[in-house]
């Protein structure tokens, strides 16, 4: 092998290389990878973080619609989040006979359009500092700054905060957040 067969050898494997590093990562949301080429559904019932919520839009129909074209702004509670609730709440809303409630709790969490962080951001910059957004369910989601991230209000005064921002899928984006938001 020449000297320069070999350097040509070594120069192609550290740009290959180079460019794997250089490549953006699928963001890991409940130790799995998110793919931007997957749908809502098809990321979220990887992840460990999203069992409840996962078994919440199977019980209230809502798979196919997640799994639709969108696009779509989920504002996606971890199951820590559903723990945060009274006792029995999910037991309760997972049932047949109350899948009306269900769907209007988790259609509140999804906002028609892909909505960025980068858009909240500037939506409340243009709206002295809060951002609001109609839900699919027909209420209204208020974010404002809060630390380094962005907090949520929902109609009732409860607050959540978007833990993992941008998590984006093929037919919208996912915010991951630490409590369940109520209409």
């Amino acid at each position: 092998m020449t000297p320069i067969f070999r350097a040509s050898i070594i120069a192609v494997a550290l740009v290959a290389g180079g460019a794997a590093l250089a490549s953006p990562k699928n963001p890991m949301v409940g130790g799995a990878a998110m793919y931007p080429t997957k749908n809502i559904v098809e990321n979220a019932v990887n992840s460990k973080d999203h069992t409840t919520l996962v078994a919440a839009v199977k019980a209230a129909g809502l798979v196919e619609t997640l799994s639709g074209p969108g696009p779509f702004t989920v504002f996606a509670p971890t199951n820590a989040a559903f723990a945060k609730l009274p006792a029995g709440t999910v037991e309760t809303l997972i049932k047949p006979e109350s899948k009306g409630t269900l769907t209007n709790i988790l259609t509140y969490h999804v906002v028609p359009g892909k909505i960025s962080a980068a858009m909240i951001a500037a939506n409340a910059k243009a709206h002295n500092g809060v951002a609001t957004y109609a839900t699919v369910q027909g209420g209204t989601l208020s974010f404002m700054k809060s630390g380094h991230g962005w907090a949520i209000k929902d109609a009732k005064g409860g607050m959540a905060k978007i833990t993992i921002a941008d998590v984006n899928q093929s037919n919208g984006v996912i915010h991951v957040i630490d409590t369940v938001l109520m209409p």
